[in-house]
């Protein structure tokens, strides 16, 4: 099984199949049809299903005319048929894991993906998880799964790990140019996943074991969550000295040497970095060991938008008006600059607190037009305003939470009473900044 299936995945004949089509498995099969494979594409959610075989992307940085290329051609195909990953020699697993309400994680994803393959799993194929979790989750919890199909792993069938590297917007890197961290269940299992990937990422890192693999990619999102609640902690401290925290890490950062510049925010966003440190601290209190640190940047990076409500609350206040009742754009759902994707976007934490204080809401946004359904807040049914002068008059503040780069924040600053800015996105403005106030 294991000579065969690696002469196929070598020689292009093997297919491959995505399983969960969202920011990571889209961008990964688009990689993976670049190298030479043909892939199947799996989700359990028909609405994305029946968009793409329509022709139609629902993430922005993936043209829609790359999708109808290449259904046209038959180099991928979709599906919401569980019954069809049988066919795949290799099956790639990109489906969330998120926290449950108690900041455990919650696995259920990759679990239920485990036995949809498990009933339908065949001799000679190889499953990689993708998905970001924390050590031992591929061969403590995925593979118990898929050998209830009655199948040895290592003679049957092989598992690996690989986290995936997707850094949504930035126009430098994209999964076929991001080296890939790889790592077996064991050695057979590692010489499939590291030539499967050979020719899909830039560079592939091989390392001893899928343990080290997941333990790398939750140690680059904790390092970065670590770092962010650091500046965090000193905006808030920064700001009540008088002092431009934006400023301070810029002159900083001019060392070439010792520093890496992070930014403050409103919070955290993305799927990775406001999730991992608590898988990492959750697995830490199963071997009786204390990570103070890491849950002190979490505490940090949690309070920020209580903190930035706070900071809106006392700009009005200033100006003699309360925060109920007060008519507040945000600017940005999206989690971070000129992408489309809210997921754990702090914007949303944003719009329930302003709701519960009695804001009246509406926000800007050419990159989400429509408020997304999220199961974790129960969202007002908005769609973004226009930027125009009337509407920026119209408000009492205007809460820039994400800095996108196709607003014009000389207008904004000039035609709205208040402004509060939470990403130094009106650093350049030079009129008016008598009306902005940063958080």
């Amino acid at each position: 099984m294991h000579a065969s299936l690696l002469a196929d995945i070598q020689e292009r004949r093997a297919r491959v199949g995505i399983l969960g089509l969202g920011y990571v498995g889209l961008p990964l099969m688009r990689a993976f049809v670049a190298a030479g494979y043909k892939v199947l594409g799996f989700d359990v959610d028909r609405t994305k299903i029946e968009r793409l075989e329509r022709g139609e992307s629902y993430i922005e940085h993936i043209p829609a005319a790359w999708i109808i290329e290449h259904q046209q051609s038959g180099t991928i195909e979709v599906t919401a048929d569980a019954a069809r990953l049988a066919e795949p020699d290799a099956l790639v697993i990109c489906v969330p894991t998120p926290l449950a309400e108690n900041r455990e994680p919650d696995l259920r994803y990759v679990e239920d993906t485990g036995r949809q393959i498990a009933k339908v799993l065949r001799a000679g194929q190889l499953i990689v998880l993708e998905s970001t979790t924390y050590p031992g989750t591929t061969r403590d919890v995925l593979l118990p799964i898929l050998e209830q199909a009655g199948l040895q792993v290592e003679q049957d069938f092989f598992v690996a790990y690989s986290p995936e590297r997707e850094d949504p917007g930035n126009p430098r890197f994209a999964a076929g140019n991001i080296p890939k961290v790889v790592g077996g269940v064991g050695p057979k299992s590692h010489e499939l996943a590291v030539a499967l990937y050979t020719d899909v990422a830039a560079q592939v890192v091989p390392v001893s074991s899928a343990e080290v693999a997941e333990a790398a990619k939750i140690l680059e999102n904790t390092y970065r969550a670590v770092n962010i609640a650091l500046v965090n902690e000193l905006k808030v401290l920064f700001l009540k000295m008088g002092i431009d925290p934006w400023e301070v890490i810029e002159a900083a950062k001019t060392k070439p040497f010792g520093f890496q510049a992070f930014y403050p925010g409103p919070g955290l966003g993305g799927h990775c970095i406001p999730i991992d440190p608590f898988y990492l601290s959750w697995l830490a209190r199963r071997y009786d060991e204390p990570t103070r640190f890491i849950e002190l940047a979490g505490e940090v990076n949690t309070r920020m938008p209580e903190y930035v409500i706070e900071r809106l609350s006392e700009a009005l206040a200033a100006r003699g008006k309360t925060l109920s009742g007060s008519r507040v754009a945000i600017f940005g759902i999206a989690y971070k600059r000129d992408v489309d994707d809210t997921r754990e976007s702090p914007s949303l934490d944003l719009l329930m607190r302003l709701r519960a204080a009695g804001a009246e809401l509406s926000y800007h946004d050419a990159h989400v037009p429509r408020l997304p359904r999220v199961r974790k807040f129960d969202l007002p049914q908005l769609t973004s305003s226009p930027l125009t002068q009337e509407f920026l008059a119209s408000q009492d503040a205007v809460l820039i939470a994400t800095d996108h780069s196709n607003v014009d924040y000389d207008f904004v600053v000039r035609h709205a009473p208040l402004v509060v800015d939470t990403r130094n996105a009106t650093a350049r403005v030079a009129e008016g900044r008598e009306k902005i106030v940063k958080a």
